[in-house]
């Protein structure tokens, strides 16, 4: 008889969401702790092109993003990232600098609604009255360009069993994101709903 890791390790959380804006899905395993997040996760979606992803995300103190690697495929080619953030806040590319998001503290996965958890959880802002803008080194989904995302996150309201209401804007974007007690993403109009077994 085997027995899942989930079953015995209670720290991990298991996410799986219905990605609308890809028209496919997501599952990552999850580990919080009191102050980091370690995942990997898979995607498949079919917008802009049918691609599948697989990802793993390592953050230190903070939950500030120490490195993020990411292997996308499509028909035509796979492509693969490996992006770092070293402790004076330089960010790489495999190997290569990225000045434009230096001073970032997070990553940010195209499509992937779990990179949503680090600025949330930094600063309690599923519990706490506030509003922050921060720079994100945003990942575009398949072909695993970096760019620079200026963001703000605004806290709404606490919801029912210790979570929030969180309001998401990038330039012209807005979003209202509903969040569990850990700071994941439940839903994220526009973009996912998180699925929970039957």
């Amino acid at each position: 008889m085997t027995t899942s890791r989930a079953a015995t390790d209670p720290a991990l959380r298991v996410l799986t969401w219905d990605v609308m804006a890809s028209g496919g899905y997501e599952t990552c395993w999850a580990e919080p702790g009191a102050d980091t997040l370690r995942a990997r996760g898979r995607a498949v979606g079919l917008t802009p092109e049918p691609y599948w992803i697989s990802y793993t995300l390592e953050t230190g103190e903070g939950f500030v993003t120490r490195r993020l690697t990411v292997t996308a495929e499509t028909a035509a080619r796979t492509r693969t990232l490996d992006l770092r953030r070293d402790d004076a806040g330089r960010w790489t590319a495999d190997g290569e600098r990225l000045p434009e998001v230096d001073g970032a503290l997070d990553c940010d996965l195209g499509l992937c609604p779990l990179t949503n958890t680090m600025p949330v959880l930094r600063h309690r802002m599923h519990r706490e009255r506030g509003e922050r803008e921060f720079l994100m080194a945003w990942v575009s989904v398949p072909d695993l360009t970096v760019r620079a995302s200026r963001q703000t996150y605004t806290h709404l309201a606490r919801t029912g069993g210790g979570g929030g209401r969180v309001r998401y804007a990038s330039g012209t974007f807005r979003s209202d994101l509903d969040l569990d007690a850990d700071g994941f993403v439940l839903d994220y109009p526009g973009l996912a709903r998180r699925l929970t077994a039957r």
